[in-house]
């Protein structure tokens, strides 16, 4: 209980001063946890040097995405910019996710996060099936090891 009301306070402190994406990026659980770890399975088997064309890093993360990262960081006064190498940093990697995920997902709906993350913001039902299949299962799997 008291972690959970300091956790509420520190996320008003840092919203009233503008620094929500700070607030939600916190090294505690995060909310995708899970997710991430299963998107991290299906994408590079976890591995943060993993390299695929010009995708790289445990989420394997293109450069468009650290470009919208920083243009979001910009239209949000947020001074943080991330280099095409932060991909290689499992950490960035995961503040990149949940930045593209806050602003493109608000609502944090599972499913619109795999597709959204699969097919970027103009993604298709179809266009995102098969790597949505993949990732719900692997994390269906990881949440009944998980309890």
């Amino acid at each position: 209980m008291r972690q959970t009301l300091i956790k509420a306070l520190l996320t008003l402190t840092f919203m009233i001063c503008g620094l929500e994406s700070v607030a939600q990026s916190t090294p505690t659980k995060n909310r995708w946890d899970n997710l991430i770890k299963a998107i991290s399975v299906v994408e590079s088997g976890e591995n943060p040097r993993a390299v695929s064309g010009k995708h790289v890093g445990i989420l394997q993360i293109s450069p468009i995405v650290v470009d919208e990262c920083n243009r979001i960081n910009k239209l949000k006064k947020n001074k943080k910019r991330y280099q095409y190498g932060d991909r290689y940093n499992k950490e960035k990697s995961i503040e990149m996710f949940n930045i593209i995920q806050d602003f493109y997902n608000p609502s944090h709906d599972t499913e619109k996060a795999i597709r959204l993350w699969n097919g970027g913001s103009g993604y298709t039902i179809k266009g995102t099936n098969k790597y949505f299949k993949k990732v719900k299962t692997k994390l269906e799997e990881i949440e009944k090891t998980s309890k």
